[in-house]
C-alpha cells in the first residue's frame, strides 16, 4: 500500500508524462516551490536570532527578526510570480549527426506587464546544472536552448525539461516540468573521410558520366529535383517543351547512385549506414548529382542542400519505427 502511494504521489509531481503540443500556459498548480540551502540556512539563522531576542529581551532583535522574515516571505511570493502565467511553446531543433549534442529551443513568452528575470531551463528536475538562464520581458516572446546528447541515430525528442527560477533572493527555488512536443533527426555517425565514392552512373541506370562545367554549353537533359534554378531552360519551358537543365562543358561532374548493394554483405547495418552517410556528404561537397537506394526506400536523383537533407534523413530513419524516442533522462 504505501509503495503504491509513493508511486502515486511521484507520477503526481512528475505530470505532464506525453508530450504536450501547442501552447503550454504555466498555470499555478504547475509551479512548485521550496526553499534552497540558502533558504533553510537563512530561516535557521532567523529562528537563531528570534531565540536571542526572546533570551536577553531585546526590541531591536526583534524588529530586525520579524522585518527578514517579512522580506523572505515577500520573497517567496516574488519567486513564485516570476515563473507563473508564462506561455511556452516548441521552438527548432536542427540536426545532428549521432555523437553530437542536439539544441532544442523553446519560446517563453511574457503576456503580462512585468518583466520576467532570470528563467532558467535544464534538464535537471528542479533545475542547475547545464541551465541556461534569460530575461522574459513585458509583451515579449524569448528563445532559450538547451542541449542534449545525441547518442544514437533517429528521431530525438528532449523528454521532461525544467523552467525554474531563484529570483530575486535565491532562497526559494520555483519549477515547473514541460515536456513540449518536439523532436530532431539525428543522422548516422559519418565514416572516416577518404572512402572512395562508386563509379559514376547516369540518372537512367546507364554507365556514364556528364560534364556539368560552366564554360561551355554542352546541351539539355531532363530536369532532375534539385537542380540549380540558374541551370533550368527557361525559355524551352515557355515554348511548352518541359523543364530542362542546360548541361555545360569543363568541369567534370558525375551523376551518381548510392546504393545499399554497393556495399559488401558483410558490413553490420550501422556501418553501412555510416559509410552511406560519408558518401553523401562527399558527393554534395563535389556538387555532383547523386540518388540514394535503400531497402524498402528511393531518393531520386538531385543535388544541393535540400536533396542531401532528405537522403540524410532517409538514412536516420531507415528500418527504425516512426515513433521518436526520448533523451535519456538526466535527473
Amino acid at each position: 500500500m504505501f509503495t503504491a502511494l509513493k508511486s502515486r504521489i511521484r507520477n503526481w509531481f512528475m505530470r505532464p508524462r506525453a508530450p504536450e503540443s501547442g501552447v503550454i500556459v504555466l498555470v499555478q498548480r504547475r509551479v512548485y516551490i521550496l526553499p534552497t540551502r540558502h533558504g533553510i540556512l537563512f530561516t535557521i539563522v532567523l529562528l537563531m536570532m528570534l531565540l536571542g531576542a526572546i533570551n536577553y529581551g531585546l526590541s531591536l532583535g526583534f524588529v530586525l527578526t520579524f522585518l527578514l522574515a517579512a522580506m523572505a516571505f515577500n520573497g517567496m511570493l516574488y519567486t513564485f510570480r516570476n515563473l507563473v502565467r508564462l506561455h511556452v511553446t516548441a521552438g527548432r531543433a536542427p540536426a545532428v549527426f549521432a555523437g553530437g549534442s542536439a539544441r532544442f529551443t523553446v519560446n517563453l513568452t511574457n503576456t503580462g506587464e512585468q518583466a520576467r528575470h532570470a528563467i532558467g531551463l535544464s534538464r535537471e528536475r528542479r533545475g542547475g546544472g547545464d541551465a541556461l538562464y534569460t530575461d522574459v520581458p513585458p509583451k515579449t516572446t524569448v528563445p532559450i536552448s538547451v542541449a542534449v546528447s545525441a547518442k544514437q541515430r533517429g528521431k530525438l525528442r528532449p523528454g521532461r525539461l525544467t523552467l525554474f527560477t531563484r529570483y530575486p533572493l535565491g532562497l526559494y527555488n520555483a519549477w515547473s516540468i514541460v515536456q513540449p512536443d518536439m523532436h530532431c533527426i539525428v543522422y548516422p555517425r559519418p565514416a572516416p573521410a577518404g572512402q572512395p565514392l562508386p563509379a559514376a552512373e547516369s540518372a537512367h541506370g546507364i554507365g556514364a558520366s556528364h560534364g556539368l562545367g560552366q564554360e561551355d554549353f554542352a546541351g539539355l537533359r531532363p530536369y532532375h529535383l534539385g537542380d540549380p534554378p540558374r541551370h533550368i531552360a527557361w525559355k524551352a519551358a515557355a515554348r511548352g517543351q518541359g523543364l530542362h537543365s542546360k548541361q555545360f562543358t569543363g568541369q567534370a561532374s558525375s551523376e551518381i547512385w548510392l546504393a545499399w548493394d554497393q556495399l559488401p554483405p558483410r558490413m553490420e547495418t550501422e556501418e553501412k549506414l555510416s559509410r552511406l552517410t560519408r558518401w553523401v556528404l562527399d558527393a554534395d561537397a563535389l556538387h555532383l548529382n547523386y540518388g540514394l537506394r535503400l531497402p524498402g526506400a528511393v531518393v531520386p536523383m538531385a543535388s544541393g542542400d535540400a536533396h542531401r537533407e532528405r537522403c540524410l534523413e532517409a538514412l536516420a530513419l531507415h528500418d527504425l519505427p516512426d515513433d521518436a524516442h526520448d533523451a535519456p533522462d538526466a535527473r
